[in-house]
Order: structure tokens, then C-alpha cells, then sequence
């Protein structure tokens, strides 16, 4: 085989996109403008809530959610061990106390059992993680944030609201994906969505939140709080203090900078536009490479479920009877080949950061053996169907020549 130069996720840029953010550089908007509130609209219409509110990162995302919540110090939140830093950072700066759970045994999803026996009357929110854009199982979460709701100790009016712990969603990979014939957004009671510049839909960096519709939430009140949080705690942004004569504002609180701008908006509207295609490309990858490593060693996360369809997001497999070095040697091998792969993800407590605050990664032997044995393949809508052939037959080829 012709080496190939296949890389892990470049985004998919086109003349329409190029076109787009032409635009809104020729409009003299920006900065946070029209091309963002009209993002913001198209997104809800596309997971079905009421409101979006559109931000520079999912990672700021998640923190605001939190803010909003009331989520602070002498508070817990239970996050699972398999995922990246930003679902556990967010809670450390809010100075809440992460409350880490190890994955199922033969799944990526957090244990719920282990989930239940974490929770106190300091619980305050529940971060799953829809890692790869498959869906959690949310009928369970929702099952057992109920069953506590008796011993839930509410600090904030909102948390007065809701009465039970809060599921805030990392839906960070799953932008697309359903769960029993709901569009994730409109699923958990809180989502955020990553639209950094390896996701499937993306703005160059940026995220997303949107809620489910509660009957004593307002909407656009709930909306405004993010706005305000995310713009130094200002009572007006930059598009409502251009009308003539409006500008003056208040400062009501110490708050943030992380709006999303019309350039990045411009990106994501184009994106938008172009999404479902884009999902059906990558749905017949994944085809491609579940049908070819059917009946091996290699074996793929679910995407597709009675219960659920995933945004195909990641392709992350598992090798049977591998060890650590020998999934890196594939790695290794696999890159000489010309073909970048991926790991998703060093278990939480494996971090320094974590391990520093006393999380023991032997406390977590599944997650553990997760990643010992796990490697992500490319899966992105640059790839030809000759590049995935390349892929396959490499990968085959590799993972006979180690001995597990």
C-alpha cells in the first residue's frame, strides 16, 4: 500500500463558511451581533428548547451553568473518571468539590450504583458525559436523581426549582445524536455542546448551552443571566448598546468574558446548514469500519441503539487482550503508517492534577482498563473512502502482528 498522510480531525471548511465570515467581516459586526442571536435561534430549532445561548467554549459553558446554579464551596458535583479535564475543572472553580465515579465494566458510562452510593445531601449536580456522541442512558439518571430528591438540600432559589440534583450534560461530542427520539439538548435539565475546531459542527473554538423547558423557569430570564454572566456582569451587550441614544449600562456583578462572536458565529450557520450531511457522512464511515472489524480483536462503542442515535463523533475501539505498551506500539505503528489515532481519554485520576488532589487511579479499575486497551481512529468528513480502506487494512494488519 501507497503510504497515506491521514490526520486525526482537520475541520471541514468550504467556500460557504469562507463566505459566511466574508459577510460579517464586510457588515462591521464582529464582535458579538446578529450572526450570533440568529445562531442562537437555529440551534434551539434544531434541538427542539426554547432558548441557546451560544459561548466561546463548552468548558465556559459547563462553569456558567453552575454559576447560575449557585454551585459553590461546601458543594458536591459527580462527574465520571472517563473524560477529559474540562467536565472536573469547571466544578474546582466554582470551588464546589468533584466527586469522581468510575465507569461501568464494560462500558464508557459512569456506574450509576457507584453513582448513588456518592451521593450526600452536598450533591448538587450530576455531569455525565456523552463520550464519542453516544448518549447516556438518562432514563437511569433521571430515575436516580428522583429517588434523592427527599434528601436534597436546596441553597439557591433555582435549586429551589428543581428540588432534586441537577443533570448538566457534557454533551460536548453529541451535538446531533437523539436519545428516544429526542435531539440531545432537550434531554438532561442542562446541555453544553463543543463546537471547538475537531467537533463535527464547529466555529473555530466555541460552545453552546441550552436547557429543557421547565414549568418554573423563564426562559428568557434564565437567558439573560448567562448574558450577563458571560459580559462582565453587564446589563446590555455590544448589539443592544448600538441603538441610538441606548448606551448606557450597569454592572451588576464581577462576571465573565466569553461570548461567542459573529465570526464564529458565521462559521457555525454555514456549518448548520451543511450538518445533516455532514452526520450522514460520517454514519457511513462508521458503517464501514464496524462491518470490516466484525468477528476481530477490534470492537467499537455502540453509535446506534434502540434506545439512541450517536453524532458519530468519535470512532474509539478496544483490543482484545492488549496491553498498555502494546496499544501504544499500535499507536506508534499506525503513525508510520501514516494514519494519526488518538486515545479518549487518560482516566481523570491518571492527571497530575487530580492524583495531587488524592484521586487514586486504583479506586477506578475500570476506567483503568478502559484506556489500557482503547485507541480512537480518524473519523472526519475529509476522509475518501480510500482513505478508510487504508485505515482498516493497516489497523488489521498491525494488531495481528502484536501478540496480546
Amino acid at each position: 500500500m501507497k503510504k497515506k498522510n491521514i490526520p486525526f480531525s482537520p475541520p471541514d471548511i468550504t467556500e460557504e463558511e469562507i463566505a459566511e465570515v466574508v459577510d460579517s467581516l464586510r457588515s462591521g459586526w464582529i464582535t458579538t451581533g446578529p450572526k450570533t442571536k440568529q445562531f442562537e435561534r437555529e440551534l434551539s430549532e434544531y434541538t427542539g428548547t426554547n432558548k441557546t445561548v451560544c459561548l466561546n467554549s463548552a468548558t465556559a459553558g459547563l462553569e456558567l451553568v453552575l454559576r447560575i446554579l449557585g454551585v459553590g464551596p461546601g458543594d458536591e458535583v459527580i462527574v465520571p473518571a472517563m473524560t477529559y479535564t474540562a467536565s472536573c475543572s469547571v466544578i474546582e472553580h466554582v470551588g464546589a468539590t468533584p466527586v469522581i465515579v468510575d465507569i461501568q465494566a464494560n462500558h464508557f458510562e459512569m456506574d450509576y450504583e457507584a453513582v448513588e452510593k456518592a451521593i450526600t445531601n452536598r450533591t448538587k449536580v450530576i455531569i455525565p458525559v456523552e463520550l464519542a456522541g453516544i448518549p447516556c442512558d438518562h432514563d437511569r439518571i433521571l430515575e436516580i436523581v428522583e429517588n434523592y430528591r427527599s434528601t436534597f438540600v436546596a441553597k439557591t432559589p433555582l435549586q429551589e426549582v428543581f428540588g432534586r440534583i441537577v443533570v448538566l450534560s457534557d454533551s460536548a461530542h453529541a451535538f446531533g445524536a437523539e436519545y428516544k427520539g429526542r435531539k440531545i439538548g432537550n434531554v438532561a435539565d442542562f446541555t453544553v455542546f463543543s463546537f471547538h475546531a475537531v467537533k463535527n459542527l464547529t466555529t473555530a473554538e466555541g460552545g453552546a448551552v441550552t436547557w429543557k423547558a421547565h414549568p418554573n423557569v423563564d426562559d428568557e430570564e434564565l437567558y439573560r443571566q448567562f448574558q450577563i454572566l458571560s459580559l462582565h456582569g453587564q446589563t446590555k451587550d455590544a448589539l443592544a448598546k448600538t441603538k441610538l441614544g441606548a448606551w448606557e449600562y450597569d454592572i451588576i456583578l464581577p462576571g465573565f468574558k466569553c461570548n461567542m462572536t459573529d465570526i464564529m458565529a458565521s462559521i457555525g450557520l454555514a456549518q448548520l446548514r451543511r450538518y445533516q450531511g455532514l452526520l450522514n457522512r460520517r454514519s457511513e464511515i462508521v458503517a464501514a469500519y464496524n462491518q470490516a472489524f466484525e468477528g476481530t480483536r477490534i470492537h467499537s462503542l455502540q453509535h446506534i441503539h434502540s434506545d439512541y442515535v450517536s453524532s458519530m463523533h468519535l470512532y474509539i475501539t478496544h483490543i482484545d487482550g492488549i496491553t498498555l505498551e502494546e496499544r501504544n506500539q499500535i499507536i506508534e505503528k499506525m503513525a508510520e503508517a501514516g494514519i494519526a489515532c488518538n486515545v479518549h481519554y487518560k482516566p481523570l485520576p491518571l492527571l497530575t492534577v487530580y492524583a495531587n488532589m488524592g484521586f487514586n487511579i486504583k479506586d477506578y479499575p475500570n476506567a483503568y482498563r478502559y484506556f489500557e486497551h482503547t485507541l480512537t481512529l480518524p473519523l472526519h468528513t475529509q476522509l475518501s473512502n480510500e482513505d478508510v480502506v487504508y485505515i482498516i487494512e493497516n489497523l488489521k494488519e498491525i494488531v495481528a502482528s502484536v501478540q496480546g
